[in-house]
């Protein structure tokens, strides 16, 4: 059993506490610690004495109350409160490496009501080494909502996977599929692509594949039925339904989270001379997706080094409670 915690971002916003009510989820699930971080934005006088005597930051006390003998969180094998004083979009990140999954909301306190995700939850999906699950507002789409304005939970419950049929993604479909059987839910699996298959050469467009539609379709299905037989083996339990067609990836994706609990992507970065991105897929559908999306890296990126872009000088100390647990889960996208 992977003894990491799930780590959650918090920051006092709705949209944070809904991250902490998923993430708590997520480790009662997966009978792991529970971290709640919040980051001071600013290293500021208040933020370095909150983290240097573990007490006295507003935001991880008022949760401290709420959480008080609560049944949702008495069953954890440990949940600790963290305070880090430095830049949030550097520090959270880096969280990952220690984490089962990094957990945040799409927007937290201080951002533009018109934005769909955070800076800091589109930094974490972007360069986390493990999986990021950001818990978006219960605002998008047309989602079913019940009397609490929160998002009604599809029955039966369901995991959406999107994967590229001509291209191996061990990382995110072996994690969709875990997920599928510790949430006793079906896995969708959705795969788009583009007929006639063209490659932009220079300025004109050549077809890439000789042969008709049907041929291909047939050539990607062989491969996406390969890829997915061992993940299949592995979980017996989990009914599996694969839906390869002829459209845009992300449109589907976005579609489906309709009525899923979970969408699950690759993260596929384009790497560029400013710096590496998030595939558009990955990023459409964290902007658009009404359920909550899970990013997982490339699998060899978590026995590789963090990376990072610098490491701010930062403050921190740890108060724990119940049994000693690891980093965990998560922000809340600030």
């Amino acid at each position: 059993m992977d003894t990491l915690p799930v780590i959650v971002a918090v920051d006092g916003s709705p949209d944070s506490e809904r991250a902490l009510r998923w993430a708590i989820e997520a480790a009662r699930l997966r009978s792991a610690p529970l971290q709640i971080v919040h980051v001071w934005p600013y290293v500021t006088t208040e933020g370095r004495a909150a983290a240097e005597s573990g007490i006295g930051d507003p935001v991880l006390d008022e949760l401290r109350k709420k959480l008080d003998g609560q049944a949702d969180t008495a069953g954890l094998p440990g949940v600790e409160f963290r305070s880090l004083s430095g830049l949030t979009d550097t520090l959270l990140p880096a969280l990952g490496a220690e984490a089962q999954l990094l957990v945040l909301g799409s927007r937290g306190r201080g951002g533009f009501a018109s934005l769909l995700l955070g800076s800091n939850g589109m930094a974490c999906a972007a360069h986390s080494e493990g999986p990021v699950v950001v818990v978006p507002r219960p605002d998008r789409g047309d989602a079913e909502r019940g009397p609490d304005g929160e998002l009604v939970r599809p029955t039966p419950s369901q995991v959406t996977l999107g994967v590229d049929a001509s291209s191996d993604e061990p990382g995110a479909i072996g994690f969709a599929f875990a997920e599928a059987s510790r949430r006793d839910a079906r896995l969708l699996v959705v795969s788009g692509f583009s007929w006639p298959m063209m490659t932009p050469p220079s300025f004109e467009y050549i077809a890439a594949y000789d042969g008709t539609q049907q041929e291909y379709e047939n050539a990607l299905a062989e491969q996406l039925t390969r890829t997915l037989a061992p993940h299949r083996e592995r979980h017996p339990e989990v009914p599996v339904t694969v839906e390869l067609r002829n459209a845009d990836a992300a449109g589907q994706l976005v579609e489906a989270s309709r009525a899923s609990d979970l969408v699950v992507v690759a993260r596929h970065r384009r790497r560029l001379p400013i710096g590496r991105r998030l595939g558009s897929v990955a990023h459409a559908v964290l902007l658009h997706a009404v359920c909550s999306i899970a990013v997982v890296p490339e699998e060899p990126e978590r026995t590789g080094e963090p990376e990072r872009t610098g490491e701010p000088e930062r403050a921190e100390e740890s108060e724990r409670t119940g049994e000693p647990g690891g980093a965990a889960e998560g922000q809340s996208g600030q």
